[in-house]
């Protein structure tokens, strides 16, 4: 990554740093949220969020599905039972700085076409650094709960809830309501334990051998995350309630008459919540809090803003993976200073060469840490990290944390420059930069273990073809075995090796019918976005993989689009789809050994085509492209309303386009639409078709 000053980047150079970026988020995401093995510290984490929102706001044509504004956590583990949320359980975008405080509310009135003077009372709250669940109620009684797990599926971990002290089994009565209580009631809220009993928890482990917890919140998780929920029950969490899910009541004006319910149902709401009316009472707050911080009898990470009136809540909406009306203010960065020992390349599924550095066990902040990620060549050329350095590092959660600088004074004598390898640790092949990436790639390909493997474990993962028993473990031993070299190996391995696997020491009749039967599974059929997805294309995540299969609804019609010579172009007319996007998904279809693999795939496995479901609004499976200035909405918040109603927002205007949605001073769009015949709509009348009652 370039790290130049955003305003003096090509676009070249912005478009291989987003790329970058998107790729090391993802891998971050993953390892923190589904493996509880964070690679990094949360300062490191949002500082590469930070730089990428920023390079999507200078640069939003070269916006990619692989953002971190549209991911939320990672899958539920294994282990636990799943719970589907009612309502999307998503996170909150970060912030970092008073003067972004200000921009946040501006941003807000910007979406709602209000004056930079008109007020938005906001609710300001402190950010527990605990763990996030659900708690479902019906009829008054708790009848299940939930961690946020991908924001859509999360864990089931209503026994353990039900041990929760603090936590209601019943609601309380609340006089606000003509009935009790509502018949369902999804309060969302955040497990954590205070520093007292983190402090006695730890003492009692030590005293009896036992490995002890980082931090208040790897114990509260720790203790919230158990499959026997006695152990829960034998540790001291307590819960703060902040916000509402799924819901069937009367509906509230604001939340803080939501957070005035919750004490009277009986949930405890944190003391320190205020409302405010200004972006200044806002910063007076955030100031306050941090300097009551180590006071408090348990641990914050920052303050929460979220707008109080709920109709302007429900306007302002959500993006992939949080709402625009609330926000997260986080607090800086603690640090240290220590050695650092190594620097040791990784290979990862794309062929990508990390850098990671070894040091020497530091503790920052309550947490001893050891490693730390390093990016890229150019940013330990940009930092001059040599083996042997004194560096300082930081972090401001429970992980792993950055190098920030490197304490020159204290360097070796002869300590050599770092030279990043120009060949793959792992099979020898060059090792290159593609283009202007910062990134260093293996030519490996498939002949590479570390990208073979690696790609087939993504092939088979829960969010691709879900081969439950294809996990990393056997996939490695089946590679080193030679049984299964690429994906298409897999539906083989029953008719080729079946004798064998059942020779292997730890597999029986029961565990190999079990993978067999899993195989089998997926070999009955997938459904078009999933298979799309487990392809592994570079920059096509799960959500890119929806928005291609919602677009063209079957494989052979993604197939013969990506065979013309146009791909790029039809790509590129898709609402979500960058130039970087439409490059990598073009180039992967135009490789003749790409094309071989699929080609088998393809005869082995149907696809399942995408189906629309009946009784759509109007808008449902439609195009509609937006051109000119609407006066009653934003055009932000014009896609986010015809998005909802099922529709499919493009960029451009083609023969495919449905309704073309004309504001004032319309201008080429409106000019194209007229020449290709596609119906073009007022305001009024995209009104009355998201409303069901236009044509």
């Amino acid at each position: 990554m370039t790290h130049k000053p955003i305003s003096e980047l090509t676009p070249e150079e912005a478009r291989a740093e987003m790329a970058a970026l998107a790729k090391r988020i993802a891998e971050l995401d993953a390892a923190y949220h589904a493996h509880d093995a964070p690679l990094v510290s949360d300062a490191e984490y949002d500082a590469l969020r930070r730089r990428n929102d920023a390079l999507e706001d200078a640069f939003p044509q070269f916006v990619r599905d692989s953002s971190p504004g549209r991911r939320v956590g990672a899958q539920a583990a294994d282990g636990f039972q799943k719970a589907a949320h009612r309502v999307p359980m998503l996170s909150l975008s970060n912030i970092f700085s008073e003067e972004e405080v200000v921009d946040f509310m501006d941003k807000i009135r910007r979406f709602l076409g209000m004056a930079a003077s008109d007020e938005i009372e906001m609710v300001a709250e402190p950010k527990i650094d605990g763990v996030s669940f659900s708690a479902v109620y019906e009829k008054g009684e708790l009848a299940g709960g939930a961690t946020r797990g991908d924001g859509v599926v999360g864990e089931d971990i209503a026994a353990n809830l039900r041990m929760i002290p603090q936590l209601p089994k019943r609601l309380a009565g609340d006089d606000l309501f003509e009935s009790e209580v509502p018949d369902v009631l999804d309060v969302r809220g955040e497990a954590y334990m205070s520093k007292a009993d983190f402090f006695a928890l730890n003492a009692a482990a030590e005293e009896s051998g036992q490995k002890v917890f980082a931090n208040p919140r790897n114990a509260a998780a720790g203790s919230l995350r158990q499959l026997d929920a006695r152990v829960t029950s034998r540790r001291k969490l307590g819960v703060f309630a902040y916000a509402l899910g799924a819901y069937t009541g009367r509906p509230f004006d604001s939340h803080w008459a939501f957070l005035e319910a919750l004490k009277k149902w009986g949930f405890p709401v944190n003391p320190e919540i205020r409302l405010c009316r200004t972006a200044d009472e806002m910063i007076a707050f955030f100031r306050a809090l941090s300097e009551k911080r180590a006071a408090l009898p348990y641990d914050i990470d920052g303050a929460v803003y979220k707008v109080n009136r709920m109709d302007l809540q429900r306007r302002l909406g959500f993006v992939a993976r949080a709402p625009r009306w609330a926000v997260a203010h986080k607090f800086p960065a603690e640090q240290a200073a220590t050695r650092l020992n190594a620097i040791r390349i990784q290979v990862g599924r794309t062929g990508a060469l990390t850098p990671v550095a070894d040091v020497e066990p530091v503790n920052v902040g309550g947490v001893v840490v050891r490693h730390a990620t390093l990016h890229n060549a150019d940013e330990i050329a940009r930092k001059d990290i040599r083996v042997g350095d004194s560096v300082v590092i930081q972090r401001a959660g429970d992980v792993i944390p950055q190098i920030v600088s490197v304490v020159l004074e204290k360097r070796p004598e002869n300590a050599p420059p770092f030279v990043f390898p120009s060949v793959c640790p792992v099979c020898g092949s060059r090792a290159l930069r593609e283009g202007t990436e910062a990134a260093v790639y293996c030519t490996g390909g498939l002949v590479c273990p570390a990208q073979a493997v690696e790609r087939i474990r993504h092939f088979a993962s829960r969010d691709a073809l879900d081969i439950e028993g294809l996990g990393d473990k056997n996939i490695e031993l089946f590679y080193t075995l030679g049984w299964i070299r690429n994906v298409v190996d897999i539906f083989h391995l029953r008719q080729r090796h079946e004798l064998d696997l059942l020779n292997l020491d730890g597999w029986g009749q029961k565990s190999a019918l079990k993978l067999f039967d899993a195989i089998e599974r997926a070999r009955a059929g997938v459904p078009l976005d999933r298979f799309v997805y487990a392809l592994g294309m570079r920059e096509v995540g799960a959500a890119t993989a929806r928005i291609l299969a919602g677009h063209f609804e079957s494989w052979a019609q993604l197939e013969s689009a990506m065979k013309r010579p146009d791909a790029r172009e039809e790509l590129m007319r898709i609402e979500g789809i960058g130039p970087v996007m439409a490059d990598e998904i073009a180039d992967f279809f135009r490789e003749p050994h790409h094309r071989e693999i699929l080609d088998r795939l393809t005869a082995l496995i149907p696809i399942r085509d995408v189906v629309r479901a009946s009784g759509g609004t109007p808008l449902s499976g439609k195009t509609i492209v937006f051109t000119g200035t609407l006066s009653g909405l934003t055009r932000d918040e014009a896609k986010a309303r015809a998005q909802a109603a099922g529709a499919k927002v493009a960029s451009s205007v083609s023969a495919k386009t449905a309704y073309v949605v004309a504001g004032a001073d319309a201008g080429g769009k409106l000019e194209t639409a007229r020449e290709l015949g596609v119906a073009v709509l007022t305001e009024e009348e995209f009104d009355r078709l998201l409303d069901g009652t236009g044509k």
